[in-house]
């Protein structure tokens, strides 16, 4: 058995203590973290051995962005790819050495895209969907079994979403970013992990925003991060669960865990 763990924590070194809590309470093998905000030398190596994860690879910046996945399990680092085309750490990819060997993790950090949906009035909106698009000509050639976890920064289904009609033309669930993403998903068949576990239309959000008083009385949520897999790999995916609970924990990310085990 093999669980593996993604997790925008929204600054590693700000949340550091969320994440020993986690690590202690849910103990996954692999932990793939998003929005690190620190570069290499400043992420808190030492903090993640004394709990017993002593593998650890980090695509990581100054202040903004950066990628870590740190694992009990041995690994090498496998892919570090710059879907960004700017230099911006969002990707790092590993593959397993011990239980679970061959497979591999890719965690990625999809650009947000802004405010406006149109990339002719909003750069980083354009920015986003090359962004997609360079991941999908890289999925076109894959040929291991391959889990893709982390912030895609989109919510495909209607039930991802609190309401799909006042967010039809907000970032993150407008047609076009969907469309987008669809296309990454039939370039290798990846198969959604969460909605084979948490079927639509079965409310399913890993996100809400700070700007709510009271996030869960609200629940104006987003599915915005995924773990998909190739479809052997799904195959072998036995259980899926996301800890909603730790959006109320002290100072939370605005996004939760989500966890999918493996009987490899």
């Amino acid at each position: 058995m093999v669980s593996v763990t993604t997790w925008n924590i929204n600054s590693v070194r700000l949340r550091l203590p969320l994440v020993e809590r986690f690590l202690t309470e849910q103990s996954p093998d692999v932990l793939c973290l998003q929005e690190i905000k620190c570069q290499e030398h400043q992420f808190p190596h030492e903090a993640f051995r004394r709990l017993g994860y002593h593998h650890i690879a980090i695509n990581g910046q100054k202040g903004y962005h950066g990628v870590a996945t740190v694992s009990r399990i041995p690994f090498r680092d496998f892919s570090k790819h710059d879907w960004q085309d700017n230099g911006e750490a969002r990707h790092i990819g590993v593959e397993l050495l011990g239980e679970g060997k061959g497979m591999i993790v890719e965690n990625v950090y999809v650009p947000a895209g802004g405010d406006i949906p149109n990339r002719e009035l909003n750069l980083k909106f354009g920015q986003k969907l090359d962004f997609l698009g360079r991941m999908t000509r890289w999925a076109d050639a894959i040929d291991r079994p391959t889990l893709i976890v982390g912030d895609f920064n989109v919510a495909p289904l209607e039930s991802d979403v609190w309401s799909r009609k006042q967010l039809l033309k907000v970032v993150s669930h407008t047609p076009i970013e969907v469309e987008t993403l669809q296309r990454f998903m039939d370039a290798h068949g990846w198969v959604d992990i969460g909605r084979e576990h948490i079927r639509a239309p079965d409310r399913y959000y890993s996100w809400w925003s700070y700007r709510a008083k009271d996030w869960k009385t609200g629940d104006r949520g987003r599915r915005l991060d995924h773990m998909w897999a190739s479809p052997d790999l799904a195959k072998q995916a036995t259980a899926h669960r996301v800890l909603e609970d730790a959006r109320d924990w002290e100072k939370p990310s605005d996004h939760v865990p989500l966890t999918t085990e493996f009987s490899l």
